[in-house]
């Protein structure tokens, strides 16, 4: 059974964001992984173009009840009709979840993430999460780079 890595991130991304969801798609793909992603545009279309660009497999588990406006380069296509309950179906399908960015949607799949506990919880850029003293939370690998975030999923030697 191939390996699943759900990768979250904004609609709504920075240029960096973009780039560096397009080459975490590719380095997944590259090594066989199958891309869990929400469907739509700015990261989850760029890792899904990163990873088709390839010849990845990703599964978009959208929002919406239908297929509108999903991203044309996903190989499957699974509407929900479960609006951002969704994040949970997305943070679960993956033996390792990669946060590219920031925004709400992205910081509730992080935190869907941690909650569940099984898995390592990688984060690309976007926001730090500190607890009340200012330090940050334990339990997330911070990756400085796309290659860093794949070998902090520790899924390959």
């Amino acid at each position: 059974m191939a390996i699943q890595v759900a990768v979250c991130g904004p609609r709504d991304c920075t240029a960096e964001d973009e780039r560096d969801a397009r080459e975490v798609g590719r380095l997944l793909a590259e090594r066989g992984a199958v891309v869990i992603c929400g469907g739509y545009t700015g990261v989850m279309a760029a890792v899904a173009a990163g990873a088709r660009s390839a010849g990845g497999i990703v599964v978009g588990i959208l929002s919406r009840a239908d297929r509108e406006h999903a991203n044309p380069d996903l190989n499957i296509v699974i509407p929900t009709g479960a609006g951002e309950a969704r994040n949970t179906v997305i943070v679960n399908s993956g033996e390792a979840v990669i946060v590219v960015g920031g925004s709400w949607g992205t910081l509730s799949e992080l935190a869907l993430a941690m909650r569940r506990g099984r898995v390592p919880v990688v984060q690309l850029g976007g926001w730090r999460i500190l607890d009340q003293r200012g330090d940050p939370v334990p339990g997330v690998r911070h990756a400085a780079s796309p290659a860093e975030a794949l070998e902090l999923t520790g899924l390959w030697p």
